[in-house]
């Protein structure tokens, strides 16, 4: 007999911390992860009688195992786990002890390890799908580097408690910087004065993901699409034609914002979106944002010059990093030795986007505006397009950086209305 499926908790009914709305609605419990699943009972049926499978089953099955996939909450119920937070945490510890053991395995994983990583991030941006993978890498980087830390380098003797303290404030403030980057990035709201009525749909709306906001879309109705249908689209059509109306958000652009594809909405002075930190860049979290970047490169130049002279002392800082003799004569210290190199390549990379974000800020550019100007080549460009000048917003570097430092006391200026754009 056929389950009875679970009544959808009304607002007012509660969910225990093990449970869960699923995907098509019904109320479940984390309990019953491996129970009543006709996708599965259908794809093993097809396989032990030989029969080819469905199209599109094996999705399915993998849809309804990553709804199932959730750990007890204290309030709102179970919170789902996305897959792509679990492959950093394995790949990592594996691929580094691997390194460890000889140096020719060092120099494959090390070569091997960025070219995945990037390959991913391009398979992920052509997508444009949100995935917390590499903010999982990049946490569980550094965490697992300040862990390696306290029980390699630390027991040896070499470095005292003056710079573990330093080490770990070093890390306390790029998480509680990384903390601030992760709020809210300045997302354009409509002008209130306008609005008369909220409509909420639950299923996702072109070009929006349907994992942001949990599937839930709030779409803003003003005064200017009451009018009958006829009327209606012969203003959206004026309106769409406008250069800042955003025709997904419904909202009128104020200049330099811009729409992530990513994230589904509109953000103030959007620079770019950042998958390390599984958020947009703009105009409330940009200053955040270089701070993050700067405690994490100094925090980590800091840890990588005390694990070399904890391995290598008898070697010149500069040099150490490419020749220590006898470092992989124990597996501890060929495990540290991988790990400086690992977190060189992660800060090598993290300190060219450091040095891209400082000189946009210079010349008053963003990362996107930069990207359109050199595609329609409407901007000067230098040393193979690492400076870009669109001329554009450019009030001097003393003014530019004065502009930058001072752009969050703006964030409560409202979106145009709709009807501005008639």
């Amino acid at each position: 007999m056929k389950k009875r499926a679970n009544k959808v908790p009304e607002e007012d009914e509660t969910l225990c911390c093990c449970e869960y709305v699923n995907r098509v609605g019904e109320r479940s419990h984390v309990a019953a992860c491996c129970c009543d699943c006709e996708d599965l009972d259908d794809v093993c049926d097809r396989f032990l009688k030989r029969e080819p499978q469905k199209s599109g089953s094996l999705s399915q099955v993998t849809e309804v195992f990553n709804d199932r996939l959730r750990v007890p909450w204290f309030w709102g119920g179970a919170r789902k786990v996305d897959l792509s937070i679990i492959p950093p945490l394995v790949l990592l510890p594996a691929l580094l002890h691997l390194a460890a053991l000889h140096f020719l395995l060092g120099m494959v994983v090390l070569t091997a390890l960025p070219v995945l990583v990037l390959w991913y991030y391009y398979f992920t941006h052509r997508k444009k799908g949100r995935t917390l993978f590499f903010l999982s890498l990049a946490l569980f980087s550094l965490g697992y580097m300040y862990y390696l830390f306290l029980t390699e380098v630390r027991p040896s003797g070499d470095v005292g408690h003056v710079q573990v303290a330093v080490v770990t404030v070093g890390v306390i403030l790029t998480l509680a910087a990384l903390v601030h980057t992760k709020r809210e990035p300045g997302i354009v709201r409509p002008n209130q004065a306008s609005v008369h009525s909220t409509v909420t749909y639950y299923g996702s709306l072109p070009d929006r993901d349907p994992a942001f906001n949990g599937g839930r879309q709030d779409v803003t109705m003003t005064v200017s699409n009451r009018a009958g249908s006829s009327e209606q689209a012969g203003v959206e059509l004026k309106e769409s034609s406008r250069r800042n109306w955003c025709p997904v958000c419904r909202v009128v652009r104020p200049p330099r914002a811009g729409h992530c594809r990513i994230c589904g909405v509109c953000v103030l002075r959007l620079d770019h979106h950042c998958v390390w930190i599984n958020n947009c860049v703009g105009q409330a979290n940009h200053r955040s944002f270089l701070l993050t970047l700067v405690f994490f490169l100094l925090t980590s130049v800091y840890g990588i010059s005390l694990v070399l002279q904890s391995v290598c002392p008898k070697q010149h800082l500069f040099t150490a990093l490419f020749y220590c003799p006898g470092v992989y004569n124990q597996y501890s210290t060929a495990l540290c030795f991988t790990c400086a190199w690992y977190s060189s390549i992660v800060t090598g990379g993290l300190l060219h986007l450091l040095v891209v974000q400082v000189i946009n800020v210079s010349y008053n550019v963003t990362e996107r505006e930069a990207r359109v100007a050199l595609r329609d080549k409407t901007a000067r460009s230098a040393y193979c397009g690492l400076v870009v000048d669109t001329g554009v917003y450019s009030r001097g570097f003393r003014g530019n950086w004065a502009e930058f430092m001072t752009m969050g006391e703006k964030m409560n200026l409202p979106s145009p209305a709709p009807t501005d754009l008639v």
